[in-house]
């Protein structure tokens, strides 16, 4: 991933939080039939260890056997930014582009086939994602031959981080000025995801002033 000095990700915890935040990844991986792009959602453990599960009938972790490494990578908020926000357009001297985070994990896929395993990911990924609502469903909730059933048709994942960049393209490379004016037209707009970049920049800008 091409990423200038002043585009990289502001710190590791801002790398975690992304994954954290946006947990349903992309994870790449070449297979004996070149390379294939899964998508699914992962559980950071800490702070080095993704873990996930697959459907049985999925190549993907028979695929994981021969890979030598796995990329897993995880998109955060994403926005169109108009020239029109800059308060320098008066030169003509400006054009659109985009803003993003992107986290890029690396690592070794390993395949796990053991119940108990599985049954503690899936709780912690339900937890997880369950935790924001006032009434949380939790895996004891549905019959145990029921979750049992359905256990033996799925496969664990796990992969050891090796290696973990990040890519904040969030108008650090604009004056201070037009890094504002992105601000406010972000937030102007009625797309959450603009909204949630404006918050990015916003940060950004803080932390270097």
């Amino acid at each position: 991933m091409y990423t200038p000095k002043h585009f990289s990700a502001p710190s590791d915890q801002a790398l975690h939080d992304l994954m954290r935040a946006y947990p349903f990844a992309t994870l790449v991986i070449h297979s004996a039939d070149g390379i294939n792009a899964h998508h699914l959602p992962l559980y950071l453990d800490g702070n080095r260890t993704l873990s996930g599960h697959v459907a049985r009938a999925n190549p993907l972790w028979q695929e994981a056997a021969n890979a030598q490494e796995v990329l897993v990578i995880f998109h955060g908020p994403n926005a169109y930014v108009s020239p029109s926000w800059y308060p320098t357009k008066a030169t003509g001297r400006v054009v659109p582009t985009w803003n993003y985070v992107v986290a890029h994990a690396r690592g070794k896929l390993r395949v796990i086939n053991d119940v108990h395993w599985l049954r503690s990911h899936l709780e912690a990924l339900t937890a997880q994602h369950e935790a924001p609502f006032e009434q949380a469903w939790q895996l004891g909730d549905a019959p145990a031959d029921f979750i049992a059933q359905l256990m033996q048709s799925v496969v664990g994942i796990e992969i050891e981080i090796t290696q973990l960049t990040g890519k904040w393209k969030v108008s650090q490379n604009q004056p201070l000025e037009n890094q504002q004016g992105v601000m406010y037209g972000l937030k102007s707009t009625a797309n959450t995801q603009a909204s949630e970049m404006a918050g990015i920049v916003e940060t950004i800008n803080r932390l270097k002033t």
